[in-house]
């Protein structure tokens, strides 16, 4: 990304890897179900400890920043069962938001879409390009992005994104990124756990004129509690 690209506010930066490096405990792999397909997915077996490292500390109290990329979120695997139900054209461009340990955009690369994987933490994209690799796939992009702020020149016709409805003062900014960056005739495929701010997701999607249907789903590991959550799936007009 260059320099010219970026908006006006600085976009945050989160810790890179090599800064927490020390409390993400082992690495654990887990097989993910989703629907009739399996997915592998490492991810660190101690995320609780990061909350303690300066750095994320540091984080926090610049920007509220929270280390939920570490974890596997039931909204991430309905996410990853909503992207295997839609009629996909091979060969388009999504982009991930929010990306995490990367299931949703490998789900969409077994679709045969192109992905990019994007997070505001470098150590989610570190996890979500190894995770593509170790479900085979090569070709991929990442790209370290504050959603928040994005960069003039973005746009893409496939969107995805999972539990970013998580606080009141992310509504704003990620209905103003869909409306930005979604290009006519595109659509964003959006999971949320049915949290607070899911009705003025709601309202502000209204307000903007932007196409949306709705659809419940459920989502869980298995053999354990299953949740239940909303699919958004968000179209532009050609």
């Amino acid at each position: 990304m260059k320099r010219s690209d970026m908006p006006s506010q600085e976009p945050f930066v989160a810790p890179i890897p090599e800064a927490i490096a020390d409390r993400l405990g082992p690495i654990v792999r887990e097989t993910v179900f989703i629907e009739d397909r399996t997915f592998l997915i490492d991810h660190p077996g101690a995320s609780d400890h990061l909350l303690d490292h300066p750095a994320v500390r540091d984080a926090f109290a610049k920007d509220e920043y929270m280390p939920y990329w570490a974890d596997l979120w039931p909204a991430s695997r309905m996410l990853a069962k909503a992207i295997l139900h839609e009629p996909w054209t091979p060969g388009i461009d999504a982009l991930e938001i929010g990306c995490g340990l990367g299931l949703a955009g490998i789900v969409a690369l077994s679709m045969g879409l192109k992905v990019t994987f994007s997070d505001y933490d470098a150590s989610a994209l570190h996890f979500a390009a190894a995770n593509a690799r170790l479900n085979g796939h090569k070709e991929f992009r990442t790209l370290q992005l504050d959603w928040r702020y994005p960069p003039e020149s973005l746009r893409a016709p496939v969107i995805l994104a999972a539990d970013l409805v998580y606080e009141m003062r992310n509504i704003g900014p990620l209905v103003a990124f869909i409306k930005k960056v979604l290009m006519p005739g595109g659509v964003c495929l959006l999971t949320d756990m049915d949290r607070v701010p899911h009705h003025a997701l709601k309202e502000l999607l209204q307000a903007e004129a932007l196409q949306f249907t709705t659809k419940m789903m459920r989502a869980g590991e298995p053999g354990g509690r299953r949740m239940k959550g909303t699919r958004y799936r968000i179209t532009m007009p050609p």
